[in-house]
């Protein structure tokens, strides 16, 4: 399992908890802990594209000099 599935399976889990809790704080802790789990995994699926971009440039560059 990768890290970006683990963060969406823990938003998940903690939207799937807030929505079954009867307590209003336990739900408002849970969907702010699926908010939390949620930007985790947005910065971390935006990391990965600024890899994969930089990594495409530094190819283009290398084939270019070649």
């Amino acid at each position: 399992m990768s890290t970006l599935e683990f963060y969406t399976e823990r938003a998940a889990h903690c939207r799937s908890e807030a929505e079954q809790s009867t307590l209003n704080n336990v739900r408002e802790r849970n969907f702010n802990a699926a908010l939390a789990w949620d930007a985790m995994a947005e910065r971390l699926h935006r990391t990965n594209a600024h890899r994969e971009a930089n990594a495409a440039a530094r190819a283009a560059a290398e084939h270019g000099e070649d």
